[in-house]
């Protein structure tokens, strides 16, 4: 029993990243980008070339170019120029 217990925790501890958005910056310097989370404002930097995970259950982001997008918590999105776009 303690051990189903036990795997049925690390599995769920596994899966839960997977289901995060994912934020790549393909600029070349890096990006700060602010981040609304339950009512909790965060700064989170992205390096360049770096992907972050970030809003396993959904968020705003405010980007390098003053835009402002929701996150569900399962977008692959991408900065290009300050720019996102979100997949």
């Amino acid at each position: 029993m303690t051990r189903m217990l036990a795997m049925l925790l690390m599995s769920t501890a596994v899966a839960a990243p997977a289901l995060a958005a994912s934020i790549t910056n393909n600029d070349a310097e890096a990006v700060v980008l602010t981040i609304v989370e339950n009512g909790s404002r965060s700064e989170l930097a992205v390096g360049a070339g770096q992907t972050e995970t970030v809003c396993p259950s959904g968020c705003f982001v405010t980007l390098p170019n003053g835009d402002r997008v929701a996150l569900h918590g399962d977008e692959t999105v991408e900065i290009s120029g300050g720019a996102a776009v979100i997949k």
